[in-house]
Order: structure tokens, then C-alpha cells, then sequence
């Protein structure tokens, strides 16, 4: 039994490839998503929640087609609208009132869990028109925060599966590779954290994210039915210094090799970006399935 490929950790064989010729051509009328949901079930791939990995099944199928390997049958939705999303966005009514006070007068400090609820226009406005990355949908697991004091939105947070391959971190935790594939998903990405630009508030950042640290391995277990014991994010130095992080005791665990884990060659594709990491317990190594670190050896965990 010959393996073709491996795909986020699943390797498909010679006899996979002829269940899904086989599964496509039984049912030609078949959507994408259903012979996805259909492969699913039958290789029973699914998240810890339960929840089956459609996404990542259908980008499984994508690349067999691109490859050659099957006929997918044409997409029945185009989505070409992205601009007018984004204009529909951008009328979210929200007050830009200046608060400029020390922090205690904005406590205490509500954290709303938004993602599928009336309050996730709001969140994609807010970082699709002031985020300098603007927005972009998460795949995979992930949590959207807003944060209020009183009635005012104060801050937003997306955190989502941490990187796939990632040098410097992954030799703090003493990771072999087997190690990552087994634990990644017990890491969580800060991918985007906002502080409107009409709040100027000193330390509120790291306030909120040492806030935020303290509560968000419960929610994420609550969503997906499993811890986290590591955060990481990116910093662009050319930006920022990233310092509400530093202050909030994230640690400098290195720096990217300026390019994707998909890239084709070893040239640099992308900016050159700090990483930074924050160990939610003590044990994290351990319970990470990593070794000691020889470049970090003491680090502290906040309560």
C-alpha cells in the first residue's frame, strides 16, 4: 500500500485515492462540501469536539484535483464579492468617543466571547477597517473577543491555531516533529489584538492580555474540548517593539525566517518577524511533550 501524500497529519494511500474516485464517480451530483462530509464520515476525521474537519478535508481534495489525482466537480458558489462585504462591514455603528484616563477608570473590564453572535460584525468592522492587517476569517479553531467598559468596545482579540512550523519556538519547547504534529493543537495564536485608535488608555494592552491569559484555556476548552498550555504571536519589528507583550511577561523566543511553511524555495518571501510565547502553566513542557531548553532555561508563569 503506497502512501501518495500527507495531508495536516492524515497520510492518504493508493486505496484512499481509488474510495474517493470511486465515491465521486457513484455520485456525480454531489457538492463539494457533501463529498466532503462524506469522507469524513467514512475516515471518521474529526476535531476533538467531535465536530468533523470539513475544512480540512475539502483543502485535502483540492490539492488531489489540482495535482491530477481526481476530478472534483465544478464549485456551485463563487465568492467574488470580498469588496462589498467589506463596504457592508464598515457601517457598523460604534461610538469613537475619545477616552483618554488612567485604567482604573475604565474597570472593570467585561470579555465577550463574540464569534457567531450579534456581536461579530462589530469585531470584523473594527479590525477590517483599523487593524493594519485588516481582517481575515479564521480557519480551524479559533475564539473572537470584544472587550467593554461599560457599553464602550475597548479592545478586540482573535486567537486561532498556532503555526505549523515554527524554528525558534519550537526548539523553546524542545519539540521533536512528532512532538509538534501530536501537541500544536494545544497552543493557541494571537493572530489580532486591537486597541481602537480612539482609546488611549496607558497599559490597558497588557492588562487585557494578562486578563485574557488567565481565562482563555477554559473557553477554549469549553469550545473544543481540550486545554491550551502555550500562546504564541508574531511581532513586526519594523512596526512595533511589541512591548504591551513584554509587559505583560511574553517572552522573545526569536525570530522567523521570513517565509511561509509552504514556500518553495528557502528565499525570504515576507518580513522578518519577532516571536513571542507565554506558558499558560509550569509544566508546560512537559505536558507539551517537549524536552528542557538550553537558550531559555528559567521561565516564570504568571499565577
Amino acid at each position: 500500500m503506497n502512501a501518495l501524500l500527507t495531508y495536516r497529519g492524515r497520510t492518504v494511500t493508493d486505496e484512499d485515492l481509488a474510495f474517493l474516485q470511486k465515491l465521486i464517480a457513484d455520485q456525480p451530483t454531489l457538492s463539494r462540501k457533501a463529498i466532503s462530509q462524506q469522507v469524513c464520515q467514512a475516515w471518521n476525521w474529526r476535531q476533538l469536539n467531535g465536530v468533523l474537519k470539513e475544512a480540512v478535508c475539502r483543502g485535502l481534495l483540492l490539492r488531489l484535483h489540482r495535482e491530477g489525482h481526481l476530478q472534483l466537480p465544478a464549485p456551485r458558489h463563487q465568492h467574488t464579492n470580498l469588496a462589498g462585504w467589506h463596504r457592508r462591514a464598515l457601517t457598523v455603528p460604534i461610538d469613537r468617543t475619545p477616552i483618554e484616563s488612567p485604567l482604573a477608570d475604565l474597570l472593570p473590564l467585561s470579555f465577550r466571547l463574540v464569534r457567531r453572535t450579534d456581536d461579530e460584525p462589530l469585531f470584523k468592522a473594527l479590525l477590517h477597517e483599523h487593524h493594519e492587517l485588516g481582517y481575515t476569517q479564521p480557519v480551524g479553531e479559533h475564539l473572537k473577543y470584544l472587550v467593554f467598559s461599560g457599553a464602550r468596545v475597548v479592545a478586540a482579540l482573535a486567537w486561532s491555531s498556532a503555526a505549523h512550523g515554527l524554528t525558534c519556538r519550537d526548539r523553546f519547547l524542545g519539540w521533536s516533529l512528532e512532538a509538534r504534529r501530536r501537541n500544536r493543537h494545544l497552543l493557541a495564536y494571537n493572530s489580532r489584538f486591537l486597541i481602537p485608535p480612539w482609546i488611549r488608555v496607558p497599559h490597558l494592552a497588557s492588562h487585557v492580555l494578562g486578563r485574557l491569559a488567565r481565562r482563555l484555556s477554559q473557553d477554549w476548552e469549553r469550545s473544543y474540548h481540550h486545554p491550551l498550555y502555550f500562546l504564541e504571536t508574531f511581532v513586526d519589528p519594523a512596526r512595533h517593539r511589541g512591548s504591551c507583550y513584554r509587559a505583560a511577561n511574553w517572552i522573545v523566543m526569536g525570530e522567523t525566517c521570513g517565509r511561509g511553511h509552504r514556500c518553495p524555495t528557502f528565499e525570504p518571501n515576507r518580513p522578518v518577524k519577532l516571536v513571542l510565547g507565554y506558558p499558560l502553566v509550569k509544566s508546560f513542557r512537559e505536558l507539551l511533550g517537549g524536552g528542557l531548553s538550553t537558550s531559555h532555561p528559567g521561565v516564570r508563569v504568571r499565577a
